[in-house]
């Protein structure tokens, strides 16, 4: 195993670069669509405060396993494996990540192509004097229909394919830096909008005055599961990220950057939507009909409405991009370090078998809803499959191979490379991803396929 990455490796030529590119990986369809609405089901800051402990004990130890087995084997999801535990079975969960990207970006895709289409709904001012029955049927009509929003889910994966295809500096650095500074100028533009409305102050209150007796035990391990999942953990990206991080610098104070980056944007989600939600006397338990059908009814009622509606849609789009492109480099780094193709080709044929099966998962809601597996359409099976199988599975060996197999002395090593790293710290994070992180992603996995219940 080298020490050094290969000349003609590509790589990150900053440490803001790196921040960007994995903070966008992070920050996702996850913070800005799934994390207010599963907050809001769970009590808000009841939920909040839970989901953050974890992300503490969860997140950050397997973001950083992941990100030290990228840089240490300088190769991709399923070669880094082959690289650090030759001849032994390990390689397999490298292929679970390969995997669960391929599957997640099919269905990805999909709703990001739904927030395209908002924007334009935005611009035309398409929800103004319609009531929340008629906003609801726009929803229900594109995501029924056999054309639009496979034709916008085809142009969202070609715009995903057209940064990828550039390579790691020239295409996702370059991408990242200017995307994540704009998401998080539209966001702060939105939060500020929203807390300024009268009665925003009751949804500010829900989100960070925490009431517990709210928080059941399913709402517990769904704040273990959003913390492992919004960090993009499991998926190979972060793997396949870390083969492009350069030895000087800090894996830990990138790993903190990134949490912190996520975390704050999740936050900040809710700050822009939950104000507006209860200003407007709608219940913030709406689940994933918040984003497409519950706001569009409030931004028509706002002042300046027209405005915030265009602009969140936007910042959707962009934050569904900054992920999209971290998920595709996984499948685009496996075919073309473990098939020898080129970066063109890889990136073009990666694209266009993720793009069938989402034209699959699109048409699942619509004119092949018939066709179910254990009563899931397309979409929903590719959901369920990724979430509740591949990534819990990858996570908890990523952190049982760097707890038990790569071993504190190489973690040290890896670790230290542009900067010092305390004993004490070291024992810390060896604890958590020989103990901790394992059983609690166990636990995560077992609740969703199933074999244990919380009330």
């Amino acid at each position: 195993m080298a020490d050094l990455p290969s000349d003609n490796r590509d790589s990150f030529s900053s440490k803001f670069g790196v921040i960007a590119a994995a903070a966008g990986s992070a920050v996702g369809l996850g913070n800005i669509w799934k994390f207010p609405y599963i907050a809001g089901i769970y009590g808000g800051a009841a939920f909040l405060f839970v989901y953050l402990g974890f992300i503490l004990a969860i997140g950050i130890p397997v973001m950083l396993s992941e990100l030290i087995i990228g840089r240490s084997s300088q190769s991709n999801a399923f070669g880094a494996f082959k690289v650090l535990a030759p001849g032994t079975p390990w390689r397999y969960i490298g292929i679970l990540g390969v995997s669960a990207a391929f599957l997640i970006l099919s269905f990805y895709g999909v709703v990001a192509g739904w927030s395209l289409q908002y924007i334009l709904l935005s611009v035309q001012d398409g929800f103004s004097n319609k009531s929340p029955e008629e906003i609801a049927t726009l929803f229900s009509t594109l995501t029924e229909s056999p054309v639009r929003p496979v034709v916008l889910q085809l142009i969202f994966m070609v715009l995903t394919g057209a940064i990828v295809i550039v390579g790691i500096k020239k295409g996702i650095e370059k991408y990242t830096k200017i995307l994540m500074p704009l998401l998080v100028i539209i966001l702060l533009f939105l939060c500020v909008k929203s807390v300024s409305l009268e009665g925003a102050k009751a949804g500010l209150e829900f989100l960070f005055k925490p009431d517990f007796s709210k928080l059941t035990g399913d709402g517990v391990l769904s704040a273990l599961g959003h913390a492992f999942f919004t960090l993009s953990l499991g998926m190979g990206t972060l793997i396949t990220y870390g083969s492009y991080v350069k030895r000087d610098n800090n894996l830990l104070s990138t790993v903190i950057n990134v949490t912190v980056a996520d975390t704050l944007i999740a936050i900040m989600a809710g700050v822009a939507i939950f104000p507006a939600v209860f200003a407007f006397n709608i219940a913030p338990a709406q689940g994933p009909g918040l984003i497409f059908i519950t706001l569009p009814n409030v931004f028509h009622q706002m002042p300046g409405g027209f405005i915030f509606s265009i602009l969140f849609f936007i910042l959707l789009t962009v934050a569904a991009l900054t992920s999209s492109i971290s998920i595709l480099e996984v499948v685009v780094a496996y075919f073309k370090e473990e098939f020898k193709l080129g970066r063109r080709f890889a990136t073009v044929l990666a694209t266009i078998l993720i793009s069938i099966l989402g034209v699959l998962c699109s048409l699942s809601m619509g004119v092949l809803s018939p066709f179910t597996f254990m009563g899931l359409n397309i979409f929903d099976l590719m959901d369920w499959i990724s979430a509740n199988l591949l990534l819990p599975i990858g996570g908890m060996f990523i952190a049982i191979f760097i707890g038990w197999v790569y071993g504190r002395k190489k973690v040290h090593k890896e670790m230290s490379f542009g900067g010092n790293l305390s004993g004490a710290l070291l024992s810390v994070f060896m604890f958590l991803v020989k103990f901790i992180a394992p059983i609690a992603i166990a636990i995560v996995l077992l609740n969703k396929v199933g074999l244990l219940k919380f009330s």
